[in-house]
């Protein structure tokens, strides 16, 4: 760990710590606009890899690898390839839905600083199944917490991250030159923002909102009714979050 990265002293995270991490996870955004031309400092993109890979692993597999992208000419080929995969996207949409689907700002690959992608190498754990005999694809969510782990910390340093997932994988790995037992996971937008929106964009232009999290709570079994003091709890916290919009939920 470099020596300007705080070293976790004890067990427990005092307040002021513990408000930070809430604060990073209600307030990371999927950024797809608001990039500003402020490069990224390797020194700062150096801690949010660090970040990504301690991540959890099952079998400590540690499945990931970060492409980094930077060139101009590269990352308006990704563009190409989101604008083709959008516009094969469209006739899934409701057709009620799809001029507001039109208008959404759905990535910021050429405005942002620079581009990654993470991916899974398939082949990592061969030989050692810890953890996937029974399910294989645990791989492949190993990497997803690596990119959770990137996203948060790039929010605590003020970077924004937006997830481009509208892209068709096979073009996708072979614009990069990926192997075919590498599976892209994740291709990242990564740059400075002018803000931070208080909601996420697509809630705030209509096309969903935020699940009550009491609904969405079973008990002993799916859909088995109960944990009304949890419940309670989740929406006593909910209120008082509304009523003090300025600090973190917990």
């Amino acid at each position: 760990m470099p020596d300007n990265m705080t070293i976790p002293v004890g067990d427990g995270f005092d307040q002021m710590a513990r408000d930070a991490v809430y604060r990073a996870m209600f307030t990371r955004r999927d950024v797809r606009s608001h990039f500003t031309s402020e490069a990224v400092d390797d020194e700062v993109l150096a801690r949010l890899l660090l970040a990504a890979h301690h991540a959890p692993s099952v079998g400590f597999m540690q499945p990931w690898n970060f492409i980094v992208i930077r060139g101009t000419e590269r990352r308006e080929q990704v563009r190409d390839l989101f604008l083709a995969a959008r516009e094969q996207e469209l006739p899934a949409i409701e057709e009620e839905r799809r001029a507001l689907y039109r208008k959404l700002k759905l990535e910021g690959i050429c405005e942002s600083a620079l581009n990654i992608c993470i991916t899974c190498d398939r082949r990592r754990s061969q030989g050692s199944p810890l953890g996937r005999w029974h399910n294989p694809e645990m791989d492949l969510y190993s990497t997803v917490c690596a990119v959770q782990n990137f996203w948060l910390a790039a929010r605590a340093e003020g970077v924004g991250v937006g997830w481009v997932s509208i892209i068709e994988a096979q073009a996708l790995k072979g614009l990069l030159s990926i192997p075919e037992h590498v599976t892209p996971v994740a291709y990242l937008c990564v740059g400075r923002v002018s803000e931070f929106a208080p909601k996420p964009d697509l809630e705030t232009h209509g096309w969903g909102r935020r699940l009550p999290l009491p609904e969405l709570i079973m008990s002993e079994t799916f859909c088995g009714q109960g944990e009304v003091p949890l419940k309670s709890t989740i929406a006593r916290l909910k209120a008082a979050t509304c009523e003090t919009s300025d600090k973190p939920l917990i």
